[in-house]
C-alpha cells in the first residue's frame, strides 16, 4: 500500500485504484448481509424496506462524514442516495414492494 505522495507513476496510481476498489465492494458485500437481516426482522415485525426517517438520518450521517473527510457533501449524498434506493430495492426483492404491505 502506498500513499498517493509516494506513487511515482500511473501503474503505482492505477494499483492502489485497484485495491481499493476492491476493497469497496468487499465493504458493500458486508453491508449487503445487514441489509438482507434488515429484511428479515422488517418481515417480522411488519416494517417497510423505505423508512424515510431513517433514510434521512443516513443522508445527514453520510453528509457530515464527508465533511469530515474533506469530501463535497452534496455529491457524497447522491451517491449515498443511489446506494440507498438499491439497498431498499434489494429488501422490497425479499419483502415485496411496501405499496403491498400492511404498514
Amino acid at each position: 500500500m502506498r500513499k498517493p505522495a509516494d506513487c511515482q507513476t500511473m501503474a503505482h496510481i492505477r494499483a492502489e485504484i485497484d485495491r481499493i476498489d476492491e476493497e469497496l465492494v468487499r465493504i458493500f458485500a458486508e453491508r449487503a448481509g445487514y441489509i438482507d437481516r434488515a429484511a428479515e426482522i422488517k418481515a417480522q415485525v411488519d416494517l417497510p424496506a423505505r423508512i424515510e426517517d431513517r433514510v434521512e438520518e443516513v443522508v445527514r450521517n453520510v453528509r457530515r462524514h464527508a465533511q469530515t473527510h474533506g469530501l463535497p457533501p452534496d455529491l457524497v449524498e447522491k451517491l449515498w442516495r443511489r446506494l440507498i434506493d438499491w439497498s431498499i430495492a434489494r429488501e422490497e426483492s425479499r419483502l415485496g414492494p411496501d405499496s403491498l404491505r400492511k404498514g
